[in-house]
C-alpha cells in the first residue's frame, strides 16, 4: 500500500508557473513508477506526465510537452511537476498515481494501482 498526498495548486494567471508535489507514504517508493493526471469537469481523466522508479523514462502528453517537467526524489518519497507557461486549458484537478510496474513510465490511467485526492489548478485568461 501506498498513500497519495498532492500539495502545490492554485489560482495562477495565463503564463505564469506553478510546481505541484506529490508526498508518498507507505510501501518503498521507489518501488513505483509515478504519473500525473488531470480532470476538468465534464471531461475525462487524462495522462500529463509518467515516470518510471528510477527517473530514467519520462513521457509526457503532447499537449504539455515543452511546458511541463516531472521529477522525482526518491530520499524524499516526492514526485514533481513543475509547469510552465501556463493556459486556461490547462486548469483541472492534478492527481499523482503509483503504479507497482515500476519499469515502465504508462501513460494507461488503468495501469496504476493508487491515486492521491488531488489538488485544483486554475489558469485565469
Amino acid at each position: 500500500q501506498v498513500q497519495l498526498v498532492e500539495s502545490g495548486g492554485g489560482l495562477v494567471q495565463a503564463g505564469g508557473s506553478l510546481r505541484l508535489s506529490c508526498a508518498a507514504s507507505g510501501r518503498t517508493f521507489r518501488m513505483y513508477a509515478v504519473g500525473w493526471f488531470r480532470q476538468a469537469p465534464g471531461k475525462e481523466r487524462e495522462v500529463v506526465a509518467a515516470m518510471n522508479w528510477s527517473g530514467g523514462s519520462t513521457t509526457y502528453a503532447d499537449s504539455v510537452k515543452g511546458r511541463f517537467t516531472i521529477s522525482r526524489d526518491n530520499a524524499k518519497n516526492t514526485v514533481y511537476l513543475q509547469m510552465n507557461s501556463l493556459k486556461p486549458e490547462d486548469t483541472a484537478v492534478y492527481l499523482c498515481a503509483a503504479d507497482s510496474n515500476k519499469y515502465i513510465a504508462t501513460m494507461e490511467k488503468n495501469d496504476y494501482d493508487y491515486w492521491g485526492q488531488g489538488t485544483q489548478v486554475t489558469v485565469s485568461s
